[in-house]
């Protein structure tokens, strides 16, 4: 359990990282705006609140539900696996979430436009932490 912990954890940190790198890239390499074709923006907007969703459902569904199993059985193997796949199902797709921002910034959309994606990546990775389940 301790190692995976420090795993999910070290991994975390290294993609609040790569989330920074995305902003300052979007920056560096894609500086002029030339805007962003509005049904295009809509569509990003629609995928990213989708998102959202998706990782509040991912979390429920394997995260929480394997976390209680770990509270009164910590050396069961399947939902340690089952904790584990959900922390980084969720990493991955908050990880995506600001790859939206990047994505939009390459194609031309400003800094304003696509910071909304970076700050929800960042957010919400910064606040799924793994933590050790607590015993009931």
């Amino acid at each position: 359990m301790t190692l995976a912990l420090k795993m999910l954890r070290t991994l975390q940190w290294s993609m609040l990282a790569s989330i920074v790198l995305f902003a300052l890239v979007g920056e560096v390499a894609f500086r002029p705006a030339r805007g962003v074709d509005p049904s295009l923006t809509y569509l990003f907007t629609t995928l990213g609140v989708a998102l959202v969703g998706v990782i509040f459902v991912v979390r429920r569904t394997l995260v929480l539900r394997a976390e209680e199993g770990l509270a009164t059985h910590p050396e069961d193997n399947l939902s340690l696996s089952h904790w584990r796949t959900g922390y980084l199902a969720t990493y991955a797709l908050c990880e995506g979430l600001a790859l939206f921002g990047l994505i939009q910034r390459v194609l031309g959309a400003s800094l304003q436009q696509s910071a909304p994606y970076y700050w929800g990546g960042f957010i919400l990775l910064f606040f799924f932490r793994a933590r050790q389940p607590a015993r009931a």
